[in-house]
């Protein structure tokens, strides 16, 4: 079974801030958002049988919600002290997003993966500040953007002579309020010759459908079949949002994976894992 520790720290910044998952199987690590409350940083470990790491990953700020009153974020600072706390307590690999070209040289001195939101995977200034920094650079493509195009982000950042790429996929735009997933842009996006990501919680949102709340809505139950899938269809890796009480989550509250169902996913993609990698 996956175990919660509970190391002390002095940090508190309020309610949950997420957790993100993936199995060892399919990228060599695993990414996992971090919870603090009540003083306490709380942290999975994962199940020796699966094989799987960890790393946390923290944003430091959110400019992308639909309304300006939703929780924005910690601070670049305050964030970077918590993540490189879990760092030190845990010794696992950290990633966070960043959202300006200012934000990555301070981002590379604790994370070792810096991850470039969908919105702005097109942005050359903040891909080549990512790619200068040495770091292994995760590119999630737009919900607007063809698989094919990722190939030019990615030479953004091979331009800096940084080839620690990666690519992920997390859903396409299909009409209003609505993603749908092409299995096909996995094998699309790996012909730029990086290893492909599936982000399988962002996929299952609903961006903006749950109108009544102003926030994005989603289809949480769609969250294993489509993991599932991503993993039959090779991808490398799993990007997956786990909390333990998802409706109580500051952000992506309709999209996250439960935290009970978290050992499920881990066995059933490394069981089809196994299967794919000898075919």
């Amino acid at each position: 079974m996956t175990t919660i520790t509970t190391p002390e720290t002095k940090q508190q910044v309020g309610d949950i801030i997420r957790y993100t998952t993936c199995s060892e199987h399919c990228l060599n690590m695993c990414v996992i958002k971090v919870r603090i409350r009540d003083g306490r940083i709380w942290a999975i470990e994962p199940d020796d049988t699966i094989n799987s790491g960890i790393a946390r990953e923290d944003g430091h700020l959110s400019d992308d919600l639909i309304d300006k009153c939703m929780i924005t974020g910690i601070g670049m600072q305050e964030a970077l002290t918590i993540l490189d706390e879990v760092k030190t307590a845990f010794d696992l690999p950290i990633l966070t997003d960043i959202h300006a070209e200012d934000e990555a040289t301070a981002a590379a001195q604790v994370a070792d993966v810096l991850q470039i939101p969908a919105f702005l995977c097109r942005q050359t200034e903040l891909l080549q500040a990512a790619g200068r920094t040495g770091r292994v650079v995760n590119i999630k493509k737009g919900q607007f953007l063809a698989p094919g195009d990722m190939a030019d982000a990615a030479a953004k950042v091979a331009e800096t002579g940084n080839t620690s790429i990666l690519l992920t996929e997390r859903g396409t735009t299909f009409g209003y309020h609505n993603l749908i997933v092409d299995m096909r842009s996995l094998q699309i996006m790996r012909n730029a010759g990086y290893p492909v990501v599936f982000d399988a919680t962002h996929s299952v949102q609903l961006p903006g459908g749950d109108t009544e709340a102003r926030q994005s809505g989603g289809q949480p139950e769609f969250i294993l079949p489509l993991a599932r899938a991503a993993v039959a269809a090779g991808c490398d890796g799993l990007f997956v949002e786990v909390h333990p009480d998802p409706p109580r989550a500051l952000s992506d509250a309709a999209s996250q994976l439960r935290l009970d169902l978290l050992d499920t996913l881990l066995a059933q993609v490394a069981a089809l894992d196994h299967i794919v990698r000898r075919l």
